[in-house]
């Protein structure tokens, strides 16, 4: 099998790498802009235990820069009050972005503590908001809407919503949706995606590995079984999706492609992707039928 070179979209330029620059959290907009948050490194500690961009993070607070490509366009916007903790970048709806930790706790009165903050187009902090204990995975959707998967310890922690392993938040930090009801309890999520107005959500429990369909207008979830397990990216269009299995530094990455028959997802092919530098940890995004790739500080895209 030849692995296939997928297009790439945007690098890391030498020069900002030279000036210190280091490409951390990254998301796909709701009008497929890519956004990439640049951040010193004389502002960053590295944890022993990850590789590639996901070992560094933000010891204290500090400033940064929001890369946005669009239709091949470089726009930068310079970012304040990044907070320590921060582990997710999320593209939001007029040109509004957010940054969240995954962890949220309660400060001495019992209450929630905002884990969230929801930036102006200018790169101002606009709202602080808590959007649940334990943040797996974040995928936005056109009206504004913020959906989250969550790990075990928000699962069986005592935040109320995330106890459903799936949620659905506005900019103001309101809960939503929680899904009415779901095949087995979750226990985490691994990929999320759009498919215009519809929400994809890829999540694991003990009884295996699931895809969930939600229409944000009724509320409904129709949920099936994954048919790769260990699924790190997913990207969908009609009946046809793109799936990755979760791997770790190499710049080979195996591709599954699947279609929808007999009201199960069947793999039909699977091919390899070559990318231009190894690929790690949160790697991959998906938006209306198109797979982004991240390898090193250099993204890719691939249409379903």
């Amino acid at each position: 099998m030849t692995p296939v070179e997928p297009p790439v979209v945007w690098s890391l330029p030498p020069a900002d790498a030279r000036a210190g620059w280091r490409a951390l959290w990254w998301s796909v907009g709701p009008g497929h802009e890519l956004g990439v948050m640049l951040v010193q490194e004389r502002n960053l500690r590295r944890s022993p235990h990850a590789r590639g961009w996901a070992g560094w993070y933000v010891a204290a607070p500090c400033d940064g820069v929001l890369v946005v490509v669009s239709d091949g366009v470089e726009h930068r916007t310079p970012v304040t009050g990044i907070g320590a903790g921060t582990q997710h970048l999320a593209m939001l709806s007029w040109s509004r972005f957010l940054l969240a930790s995954g962890r949220a706790h309660r400060d001495r009165n019992g209450d929630w503590e905002r884990n969230a903050v929801v930036y102006s187009p200018g790169g101002y902090p606009m709202s602080h908001l808590c959007i649940g204990d334990d943040i797996d995975y974040i995928v936005t959707d056109r009206d504004g809407g913020i959906w989250t998967s969550h790990g075990d310890e928000g699962i069986y922690g005592d935040h109320p919503a995330s106890c459903e392993g799936l949620a659905r938040w506005d900019t103001d930090g309101t809960h939503t949706w929680s899904p009415r009801r779901l095949p087995v309890p979750p226990l985490g999520g691994s990929a999320g995606a759009t498919e215009a107005t519809v929400v994809w959500l890829a999540w694991y429990s003990h009884e295996g590995a699931f895809l969930s369909r939600v229409d944000p207008a009724t509320g409904d979830a129709i949920s099936y079984r994954n048919p790769l397990r260990g699924t790190d990216g997913i990207a969908v269009r009609g009946t046809r999706m793109l799936l990755t299995h979760r791997f770790h530094n190499r710049p080979d990455v195996p591709l599954s492609r699947a279609e929808f028959a007999d009201g199960a997802w069947v793999i039909t092919a699977q091919e390899e992707l070559r990318l231009p530098e190894p690929a790690g940890m949160r790697c991959v995004q998906g938006r209306d039928g198109v797979l982004w790739l991240r390898g090193g500080d250099t993204w890719t895209r691939v249409d379903v």
